[in-house]
């Protein structure tokens, strides 16, 4: 157990995950207070990277629920195995049809086979999803409930009685409660709003674009061998793009990928070729490209290096590994 921020923070990073003191300062009281994390922002800012980044961290399995829509209740808590409960029956008929013989009433029958329901009602026919492999898991563990803003509302509701109680209710066996309470990590990217309800059982956490020194740290921690000014030119023009009206904006993993082209081109800096051949390394729609081009080509123009220009980088306040 963490006895304080700085040890959080300590062990994130030997996961390669550089965590701010908010990021830090949650996580510490989730461990304490065993409530659900609910960490919202941009894609690709790392909240699914905590989530792992933690598991290894506290030496946990994770158990990883990916939501979408049309996720269901079956489909996220377990399965019943109807076919093999069938078999079963097929399997076991004769002894079934011996043991009924022996019976000397309609009543005595019923009572015989009353008391072999357990074969036929129990956990051998149940198939574990992950809400299920989390709360039945020997062993305490982090589940990752990743991008619950894609899920319906319906699905939302039937989160509440798993976050609040730790339990769920299988109606062939009956209710079954975690064996340890497991360490929940939920993430959204904002599609849509989630319930009061949801928000009021988690602690909250708002996971931004990093600063230009944590994004900086991340490109050095995650690709060490790229050099180092080549690392602080592409991390600042990452970060101007980011002050721009973009139909998407970098995220950090997309900049980590833009950092390993780089050092695959064996670039030493960035000149405006390498920038225009590469930009779709970063931008995902062809409009966001255009405009990025437009203005890297109108600041050379000038004879400005925008992009080397500390000033014009807007400063944030997320973390990512």
């Amino acid at each position: 157990m963490f006895t304080t921020i700085e040890s959080v923070q300590e062990a994130l990073a030997t996961q390669s995950y550089i965590a701010n003191d908010e990021i830090a300062t949650v996580m510490f009281l989730a461990e304490h207070l065993g409530k659900p994390t609910l960490a919202e922002g941009p894609a690709g800012v790392g909240k699914t990277e905590l989530a792992k980044a933690w598991a290894k961290a506290t030496n946990r399995p994770l158990i990883r629920l990916q939501c979408y829509e049309g996720l269901d209740q079956s489909k996220a808590l377990y399965e019943w195995e109807y076919a093999k409960q069938m078999l079963y029956t097929q399997l076991l008929r004769d002894k079934l049809q011996v043991l009924l013989s022996e019976a000397n009433s309609l009543t005595e029958a019923a009572d015989r086979l009353a008391q072999e329901e357990d074969v036929f009602f129990s956990e051998r026919f149940l198939l574990p999803r992950p809400l299920l492999k989390a709360i039945t898991a020997d062993e305490p563990v982090v589940l990752l409930i990743d991008e619950i803003d894609r899920a319906d509302a319906e699905f939302e509701a039937f989160l509440l009685e798993v976050l609040s109680d730790f339990q769920v209710t299988v109606p062939e066996i009956g209710t079954i409660v975690a064996k340890h309470q497991p360490v929940v990590i939920l993430t959204s990217n904002n599609t849509r709003e989630l319930s009061e309800a949801l928000k009021r059982r988690c602690l909250y956490l708002f996971v931004d674009y990093p600063t230009f020194e944590s994004e900086l740290a991340v490109v050095r921690t995650k690709v060490p061998e790229l050099k180092e000014r080549l690392a602080r030119e592409a991390v600042q023009y990452v970060q101007r793009l980011r002050t721009m009206d973009l139909k998407k904006s970098p995220s950090v993993s997309e900049t980590l990928d833009w950092a390993k082209a780089l050092m695959m081109l064996n670039a030493d800096h960035l000149d405006q070729e390498t920038l225009e051949n590469t930009l779709t390394v970063l931008l995902k729609h062809e409009a966001d490209v255009q405009k990025a081009r437009r203005e890297l080509r109108r600041g050379r123009g000038s004879g400005r290096d925008d992009y080397d220009d500390d000033r014009n980088l807007r400063r944030r306040g997320g973390s990512w590994g």
